[in-house]
């Protein structure tokens, strides 16, 4: 697979693996022996940036991705990217959608380093993400505590997640940021007003949810259902009956796009983030193999710049549901 940079010196795959959707948020835990299977066949087809955090998991297994993802990439810890996150619990409450509580305490972050390492068999973490700003602590201190962390070599690069530009210079001034971590999909592009200072500090942009959590592969109707114990999309807007014929148009211009390049839905989603900026890298989950080489294959789509043009200009014009997290260009 093509590369990129994230931040100054940090190469990744073009297309990165989100391994959350393989114990949490996106229906039941899958079976674990199929779950390694599938990201060592990641590691087969060129994906090298894969993607956990210390919340993905279960209330009876709460750090269950971070496990699976350290026993599944250990025999090729010297060929991949290892991101993780620290700084948010779940409130156990009833539901799928749990209240996120912050926590970025040094005292906190350091137990959290330490628990990740632990769980994913490495010696360091190459990129190290504030999951969510925490009120209660200023960001400048976090990124003292990730400094010192790299001069330990505990992480290699740090990282954002769900930041403004405010947040993104005040954190770079202390300790230089190699990643930003935001939603970021042809349904979602708020964080668009980030790339001139993103480009201006060499900070990447890694896209979670590119594909408006799946939405725009095109694979789903609705008559889609989703468990509402264990499934977030049975909450998300873009998943509403109604939204379905609001977001035709929308499918009917990535279909059209499809058969241009010979290329499936999904690849043209990703496709045109890719195209957009060198330094944006989305990370797109699957538990399935077929769509986990679908994905990989959007890396050798590529556009000219007249038909980027019409994309961009199509998808301007076009009316859309709400996304999870917002509107098209506006974040709730």
């Amino acid at each position: 697979m093509k590369q990129r940079i994230l931040g100054k010196d940090l190469v990744v795959s073009s297309i990165g693996l989100g391994c959350m959707g393989m114990s949490h948020a996106y229906g039941a835990p899958r079976d674990k022996a199929a779950m390694k299977e599938l990201i060592a066949r990641a590691v087969d087809l060129g994906y090298t940036l894969f993607d956990t955090a210390e919340v993905y998991g279960t209330p009876e297994a709460p750090h269950d991705n971070e496990l699976l993802v350290g026993e599944a990439l250990k025999p090729y810890r010297n060929r991949v990217v290892m991101a993780s996150k620290f700084g948010i619990q779940f409130q156990q409450v009833s539901g799928v959608n749990k209240e996120l509580r912050p926590d970025a305490r040094p005292e906190t972050i350091r137990a959290s380093v330490e628990g990740s390492l632990k769980r994913l068999q490495t010696d360091h973490i190459d990129i190290y993400y504030q999951h969510r700003q925490d009120p209660n602590v200023p960001v400048e201190e976090v990124a003292g505590v990730m400094q010192d962390l790299i001069r330990e070599g505990k992480i290699l690069h740090w990282g954002l997640s769900e930041v403004d530009e405010d947040v993104i210079r005040r954190a770079h001034a202390v300790c230089p940021v190699t990643a930003v971590q935001n939603r970021y999909s042809m349904m979602a592009r708020w964080y668009e007003n980030l790339f001139p200072v993103l480009e201006a500090l060499h900070i990447g942009f890694v896209a979670f949810s590119p594909m408006a959590n799946g939405f725009l592969s095109g694979k789903y109707s609705a008559d889609s259902t989703f468990d509402a114990r264990t499934d977030m999309r049975s909450i998300m807007p873009q998943f509403k009956k109604e939204s379905y014929a609001r977001n035709k148009t929308l499918l009917d211009i990535l279909a059209t796009a499809a058969r241009l390049k010979g290329a499936t839905l999904s690849q043209i989603s990703l496709a045109w983030m890719l195209h957009k900026k060198p330094w944006i890298v989305p990370i797109p989950g699957t538990t399935r193999p077929d769509r986990l080489a679908e994905n990989a294959g959007a890396a050798d789509v590529d556009f000219t710049d007249e038909e980027f043009r019409e994309l961009e200009e199509a998808l301007a014009r076009t009316p859309m549901s709400m996304v999870f997290g917002g509107t098209a260009t506006k974040k709730e």
